[in-house]
C-alpha cells in the first residue's frame, strides 16, 4: 500500500510522473546512464498506475539521455561560473540540484503550486543556497526574488517544458529573460512540428490530458526573437553512439527524423554595462 496518496495533478503537471517512472526504471538497470535512488523510493510511495504510460524503449532511453545532457550543461556552466545562479523551470520531482551541486551555486527549483506542494512533501530539500518557487514561469512575481542575485551569471533550464506552450508564450518568456538577465544562458529541448503531432498521439494513448504545442523548425529561429540572442550549441539524440539507441540510429541519415528532437543552448543577448 502506498504511503502517500497522489494529489490531483492535471494537464502539464501530470507529466512529471512519466519522467519519474523512467528515472526509477533506469536506476535499477546495471548499465544505468543515470542513477536516482530517490526516484525508486518515490514511485513506491506515490499511488499511481504507471502501466498506463505507453512508452517505447527508445522513448525511455531518450528521456534518460536528455536528463544526462542537461546535467552536463549545468556542470559545464558551473565549471566556468562557480558562483552562478541556476533556475530549474518545471523541476517536477527531479533531483538535479543533488546531482550537480558544486558547493557554491545558488539554485532555484520552480514549478506550479500543486507540484511544489507534492515535491516538498516528498523531497524536503533544505539549504541556504537552495530555493523553491511555486509559480508559473509566465508570472512576474518570481523575477524579483531571483534578480536579487544579479550580477552573478544566470542559467535557466527548461527540460520537457516549453513544447507544452504556444510559441507566443515561449517567445515572450525568452524576451523577458533576455531583458531582465542580459547575457544569461538558457538550455531547453524542442521538437519539430512533426514530432509534436506524433507525441500528442502518445499522450492520448497514455491517458494524459496535456498536449504539446510549440514546435521549432530550425534552432537558429530563436536568434530572431531578441537582439543578441545566440545559439551556442545544439545536440540531437543520435549524435552519440548510445548502445540502446543502436536499432534507431539509421534515423540520423534522414534530417526529418534525426534532427527532429534536440537540446538547444542559447545566450540571451549580451551583458549590459553597469
Amino acid at each position: 500500500m502506498a504511503e502517500n496518496t497522489l494529489p490531483t495533478l492535471n494537464g502539464i503537471s501530470e507529466t512529471l510522473l512519466i519522467t519519474l517512472f523512467v528515472r526509477a526504471k533506469e536506476s535499477q538497470r546495471p548499465d544505468a546512464l543515470l542513477k536516482d535512488d530517490l526516484a525508486v523510493a518515490l514511485i513506491k510511495r506515490i499511488d499511481c498506475d504507471y502501466s498506463r504510460f505507453k512508452l517505447q524503449q527508445h522513448d525511455e532511453v531518450a528521456i534518460i539521455m536528455r536528463m544526462h545532457k542537461f546535467d552536463s550543461h549545468v556542470r559545464a556552466f558551473l565549471s566556468r561560473n562557480p558562483v552562478a545562479v541556476v533556475v530549474h523551470i518545471g523541476c517536477g520531482l527531479d533531483t538535479r540540484f543533488e546531482r550537480v551541486d558544486n558547493g557554491s551555486v545558488e539554485w532555484f527549483d520552480m514549478d506550479m503550486p500543486d507540484v511544489m506542494a507534492l515535491r516538498q512533501g516528498l523531497i524536503p530539500t533544505e539549504g541556504i543556497r537552495y530555493h523553491t518557487l511555486a509559480t508559473s514561469i509566465f508570472e512576474d512575481d518570481w523575477l524579483e526574488e531571483v534578480s536579487r542575485f544579479r550580477p552573478r551569471p544566470f542559467m535557466f533550464l527548461a527540460e520537457g517544458v516549453f513544447p507544452y506552450f504556444e510559441e507566443a508564450q515561449v517567445k515572450s518568456l525568452f524576451v523577458k529573460l533576455g531583458d531582465r538577465f542580459p547575457g544569461a544562458e538558457l538550455v531547453c529541448d524542442a521538437h519539430t512540428p512533426f514530432v509534436i503531432w506524433t507525441d500528442n498521439l502518445q499522450l492520448v494513448l497514455s491517458k494524459v490530458s496535456a498536449r504539446l504545442h510549440w514546435g521549432l523548425r530550425h534552432s537558429k529561429d530563436v536568434e530572431n526573437w531578441g537582439n543578441g540572442f545566440l545559439l551556442l550549441d545544439e545536440w540531437f539524440y543520435f549524435d552519440e553512439p548510445e548502445p540502446r539507441m543502436r536499432p534507431y540510429r539509421w534515423m540520423r541519415y534522414f534530417p526529418l527524423l534525426g534532427k527532429s528532437t534536440g537540446i538547444f543552448h542559447y545566450r540571451l543577448g549580451s551583458e549590459k554595462s553597469p
